[in-house]
């Protein structure tokens, strides 16, 4: 399982295109879990690169987070509304880890109200999810081709190139 910097170096064209589809759309992803009987929940959150990781915090009791706590799967897909993917899409898929380290969460937290003044400070963290990855792949236009990039734990990132 890699860590988020791990992934970078292993899929840094991957990597490049979550980050910059993260940064445009104020952090927002579709998060992908599984819900007790079985169907999938996709849900909208805000996953944080902190401290070299990307993190799964939101607020507590919600059903995405109990889903993690029963099966850590999870998969990200960068937001959007562009049918055309002019500046690309990526998704991201592996496990998290519930870290209970109460001196990363006020780290943390004073770090989120430093970036965009929400104050949790001081709240307990129900959760607080590090995410390992496994796989991911990510879609841009290059040139008017469409460019797939995909990406398994143990293999390089390999290209398809669809005209």
């Amino acid at each position: 399982m890699a860590g988020w910097e791990a992934f970078r170096t292993h899929a840094p064209s991957i990597a490049e295109v979550f980050v910059r589809r993260h940064a445009a759309t104020g952090n927002l992803c579709l998060l992908g879990t599984l819900r007790p009987d079985g169907f999938p929940r996709v849900s909208p959150m805000e996953p944080r690169f902190f401290e070299g990781e990307l993190w799964l915090v939101g607020m507590p009791r919600t059903a995405k987070f109990d889903d993690l706590a029963r099966d850590p799967r999870f998969t990200l897909h960068t937001a959007t509304v562009d049918t055309h993917v002019s500046d690309g899409d990526a998704k991201v898929w592996g496990t998290v880890t519930d870290v209970h380290d109460e001196a990363l969460h006020r780290r943390f937290a004073e770090a989120v109200y430093e970036e965009i003044g929400l104050d949790i400070r001081g709240e307990p963290f129900e959760h607080c999810y590090r995410a390992g990855f496994v796989g991911a792949s990510a879609v841009t236009v290059t040139d008017g081709h469409l460019d797939i990039t995909t990406w398994r734990e143990g293999w390089p990132e390999t290209v398809v190139r669809k005209h």
